[in-house]
Order: C-alpha cells, then sequence, then structure tokens
C-alpha cells in the first residue's frame, strides 16, 4: 500500500502497472498476484483505506468549527479536508472508469460493501452536525459527495497538454478552485436536500 500511495505521487494510476508496482516493492509479479488479482485491486483497496482515515478526522474537525450555519459548515470542513488528501481525490475520480474495470465480482463485492460502510458512516457524522436531515437524506449526500468529487478533481487538475492548449489559443477560462467549488456545490447539496425534505413531509 505504501508503495503503490508512493507511486500515486508520481504518476497517474493509469501510467503504473502491476508489474512496475511489484518491482518497486521487491517482489516477483507472481507473488504479488497472491494477494491482489489486479493493479485496479491494489489502488481500490488503497482507496479503501484513504476514506477510512479521513473520515476518522473529520469529527475533530467539525468540533473545531461549531458556528455557523451547520450546513456551510460541514461543506466547508468536508471540503477543507478533502482538498488535502490528493491521493483520496485522485482515486476517486478515477474509480469508476479505470478502478472498477478489471476485477472479479469478489473483488467488486467488497469494494461496494466497504463503500456502503463509509457512506453510513458519514451520513451519520453529517446528521449529528445537520438538525433535521433525515437519515434517507444524508446517505444521498454522503453517496453525491464521492460523486461530485470525481467530477470536479480532474477539471480542477487539468493534464499539461490541456493546459498548453488553453494557452496557446488565449482561452478566458476560470480557473476552478477545487476547495472553493467543492464546498460550494456541498453547501447547495445539503440545502437542497433540507428544503425538499421540508416540503413532502
Amino acid at each position: 500500500m505504501d508503495a503503490a500511495a508512493a507511486m500515486l505521487a508520481e504518476s497517474s494510476v493509469t501510467e503504473i502497472s502491476l508489474r512496475e508496482l511489484s518491482r518497486r516493492v521487491g517482489l516477483a509479479k507472481s507473488n504479488v498476484l497472491r494477494y491482489f488479482e489486479s493493479r485496479e485491486a491494489v489502488f481500490l483497496e488503497l482507496l479503501d483505506q484513504a476514506v477510512r482515515d479521513w473520515l476518522t478526522v473529520l469529527p475533530e474537525r467539525f468540533a473545531k468549527r461549531d458556528k455557523g450555519d451547520p450546513g456551510e459548515r460541514v461543506a466547508q470542513v468536508m471540503a477543507a479536508s478533502i482538498a488535502e488528501r490528493s491521493l483520496l481525490c485522485e482515486l476517486i475520480s478515477v474509480t469508476a472508469g479505470v478502478l472498477e474495470r478489471n476485477i472479479s465480482v469478489e473483488v467488486a463485492r467488497r469494494f461496494k460493501l466497504a463503500t456502503t460502510e463509509a457512506h453510513a458512516v458519514l451520513a451519520g457524522l453529517v446528521r449529528e452536525q445537520v438538525a433535521g436531515l433525515s437519515e434517507r437524506g444524508a446517505f444521498h449526500f454522503a453517496a453525491a459527495t464521492l460523486l461530485v468529487v470525481a467530477g470536479l478533481w480532474p477539471f480542477a487538475n487539468p493534464t499539461e497538454q490541456v493546459l498548453a492548449a488553453i494557452e496557446e489559443l488565449n482561452l478566458d477560462v476560470p480557473h476552478l478552485v477545487f476547495e472553493d467549488m467543492l464546498s460550494d456545490t456541498l453547501a447547495n447539496q445539503l440545502a437542497g436536500l433540507l428544503a425538499r425534505e421540508r416540503i413532502l413531509h
């Protein structure tokens, strides 16, 4: 896991092979395959660890910022704490398109169960902060958070080729500040969920 994280800091997931990862840890690829069926399985495990690590720090972060509108506060804390974790953001952004493509049903089942458990933990933490948010609404918000990160992160971190094209064409493209955009989007999501629940009940 440490080697995979170190390699991800140097290259994108799509550029890292299981053979290269095996070489980095000093093992034959066949030995690594005894524990992980593919490169994707390694990075799904790393993603699960990164999500669990993030969730362990959230309660303390919420406690440090206990003033202001609850929805805005939750959104700001979550956005700031996610933005600090580039590895987490990178892995979330390639989950559906890359990491879930070359795995067995067993690995997919294990990952989806871990994801569902993480959503439940996050939903519980958010409900503690936002009065009036239903269990269903909180779970929806938790799942949507990861989807928003998956969409925003690549746009906030364009490739060198895209940056060069923007500069060459002299395009007036506003810089996407990931943390600010994520915070605004999460706050809007929470406000919308609360408003909808008030209307429905």
